[in-house]
């Protein structure tokens, strides 16, 4: 193999594909990112036998091949690589090491076999649809932050993904728990996703997905079965096994009864628990809201550091209610309420309370109160 490829673009390859790659293997060739030069296009694959991500990218292929590399290793010499230069790759036939050059940087690395490289084929796709990147990042943004990382509950380790009905029409539908908080999101259900099974998309694939769309303005292809899913983009391929688990009835934590309404400024509210979390303990982080007519108090005893206290103004005509919550939780929650006002329905100090934007029907909260 022989090919000459721009710096700036591989390498902008490279971090998409090496993030996928564990740092840590107890199987050698993980730890590698296979190279393929054919066809006219070059070709990254990175695997961790549950993710798999492929980017192709143009070059001057003057001879065929493919081997494997070390990732990070192979990513770190590309980034220290002086910007515009060209980076040129070689390996002979029967040759078990690859030669880099650029300029006058010449680096020799240890390749495993090709055939070696694990192919995670995706197998028979049974649903394809296509939706605007920046909804698919509207779902993951505002679901991911209440995925649980608890691998007992390893069926909450992922966004829920599933089509339902409401008065509105077909919905697609991004939920995602912790026992603690939910986060809802959903969009017009795409062409092509009837019927589509409901799935469970793993953390590390929503993560990763995250970041590869981010600055993304296009379409994504979007194919699944009940056992894999893959994301098509802008010559990157992202196929991911899903989590082989059910989803609990997430609809029967979301109460729908809270007559309570508090509606406050977003910005405001996120500025004051912020501030008087500085004072809560670290295990804690319990805020009390006390909540009356017209305006609500924040506050923290924390009896080793102190206590902290803020009012701003809010609107609320029920009867007063205090009501605790984990700060965290709180923030995490404000962050993704883009609309000047939240709005917050309660029952009583110790049920579920539903936080939404008011610019924003296609989200929901739901957070467990805490006793303060």
């Amino acid at each position: 193999m022989r090919i000459v490829v721009e710096r700036s673009q591989f390498l902008k390859s490279l971090n998409h594909v090496q993030s996928v790659v564990e740092r840590r293997n107890t199987i050698p060739i993980l730890s590698n990112i296979l190279l393929q030069a054919k066809g006219g296009k070059i070709r990254l694959t990175a695997t961790d036998l549950d993710v798999e991500v492929v980017e192709s990218l143009g070059g001057d292929i003057a001879r065929e091949g493919a081997t494997t590399v070390p990732a990070h290793m192979l990513h770190d010499i590309v980034r220290k690589l002086p910007d515009g230069t060209q980076v040129e790759i070689v390996q002979g036939p029967d040759d078990k090491r690859l030669s880099l050059h650029s300029g006058r940087s010449r680096f020799t690395l240890q390749s495993l076999p090709a055939e070696d490289f694990p192919d995670m084929t995706a197998g028979d796709l049974s649903h394809r649809f296509s939706m605007g990147a920046s909804d698919l990042k509207g779902l993951i943004e505002k679901t991911k932050f209440a995925i649980s990382t608890e691998e007992t509950r390893y069926y909450l380790n992922g966004i829920y993904l599933h089509e339902v009905a409401s008065p509105g029409g077909e919905r697609l539908r991004a939920v995602a728990t912790d026992g603690h908080r939910l986060a809802q999101a959903e969009i017009p259900r795409p062409g092509g996703a009837a019927g589509m099974p409901g799935v469970i998309v793993p953390r590390k694939t929503v993560l990763e997905l995250s970041k590869l769309i981010e600055d993304l303005a296009g379409e994504v292809e979007i194919a699944l079965s009940s056992a894999k899913i893959q994301f098509r983009f802008d010559g990157l391929v992202l196929t991911s096994k899903l989590i082989d688990g059910t989803f609990p009835d997430y609809e029967r934590v979301i109460p729908r009864h809270n007559d309570k309404v508090l509606a406050v400024d977003t910005k405001l509210f996120a500025e004051a628990v912020d501030r008087v979390s500085t004072i809560s303990s670290e295990k804690g982080r319990a805020v009390k809201l006390n909540i009356a007519s017209g305006r609500l108090i924040l506050s923290v005893n924390n009896p080793e550091s102190g206590s902290a206290e803020e009012e701003i103004v809010a609107d609320y005509q029920a009867d007063p209610l205090d009501i605790g919550f984990n700060s965290r939780y709180l923030l995490d929650i404000a962050g993704q309420v883009k609309g000047e006002s939240a709005s917050f329905r309660l029952a009583d100090a110790g049920s579920p309370t539903i936080i939404s934007d008011l610019e924003d029907d296609r989200a929901l909260y739901v957070l467990m109160p805490m006793r303060v």
